[in-house]
């Protein structure tokens, strides 16, 4: 199947699930809860998938899809499509623009194309395998930092208490070892950005495939590494996600295993 054919159909929905969000953004909207409290979803994330899928549904029959809400669809196919509509809910939820819709394509299990587009901000990241990377049409790659000690540095916080205690361990050691670390609330754009450099390195346990598949091809094809926190392949049923631009990675590996 044609890849640059797949990549514009992953464009053309991110862009349709960014219009979908923008319709919501800044106004006063339906919130439901998911496992608690702070995991949250708006009517605007299930109006977003459903316009996404039906796109891809109508072009591609036959491809598999699973998406955040709710939703799996022959996941044994030979292309997946892996979708989050809105990623970032709670700074969504909260008027914030930094949300991100996620777009990811897998063939047999491969992540072949990625689009992270923020609707907000006017950035969309794009990347197909042996293409590059790109943001708004311009190439991107990871930064040239060598030592953790000059990065700034990404995580997140997931939602479940003993995740978030573990997590502030890592994070406590790591902003004494790094020039600063920075908490966006979108993973996907947390991995654009290493891809394009504004950080260094991103860490983050509890994600699920939704969260990252996108960029970890947006990442891959800028010239960083996407691993588990042991440096093993990234798989669709990893939770524990490390990427960098490639020459921090094994320092961060070695420093959250110190830590831990």
């Amino acid at each position: 199947m044609e890849l640059d054919a797949l990549k514009q159909t992953a464009i053309e929905v991110a862009q349709a699930g960014g219009d979908v969000a923008m319709q919501g953004f800044g106004q006063s909207k339906q919130i439901d809860f998911k496992s608690s409290d702070t995991d949250l979803v708006t009517e605007f994330d299930r109006k977003a998938q459903e316009t996404i899928v039906n796109i891809i549904r109508e072009k591609y029959p036959t491809h598999g899809i699973l998406a955040e809400e709710d939703l799996s669809i022959d996941l044994d196919a030979e292309y997946v499509w892996v979708i989050d509509p809105i990623d970032g809910t709670t700074n969504y939820a909260h008027h914030s623009p930094i949300f991100s819709v996620s777009i990811g394509l897998l063939h047999q299990n491969d992540p072949i194309v990625g689009v992270v587009y923020a609707p907000a901000m006017s950035e969309m990241f794009v990347a197909a395998k042996g293409q590059g990377a790109t943001l708004n049409d311009m190439p991107i790659q990871v930064s040239n930092i060598g030592k953790i000690s000059q990065s700034v540095l990404g995580t997140g916080f997931y939602y479940d208490d003993q995740i978030i205690k573990k997590n502030l361990v890592y994070f406590g050691s790591l902003i004494h070892q790094s020039r600063a670390i920075r908490r966006l609330g979108s993973a996907a754009l947390d991995m654009c950005w290493v891809a394009m450099g504004r950080f260094d390195s991103y860490w983050e346990m509890g994600l699920n495939a939704w969260d990252v598949t996108a960029g970890r091809i947006i990442i891959s094809e800028a010239g960083g590494l996407v691993s588990d926190f042991e440096g093993g392949k990234y798989e669709l049923d990893t939770h524990n996600l490390l990427c960098s631009n490639g020459l921090i990675h094994d320092e961060m590996m070695a420093a959250l295993r110190e830590a831990s």
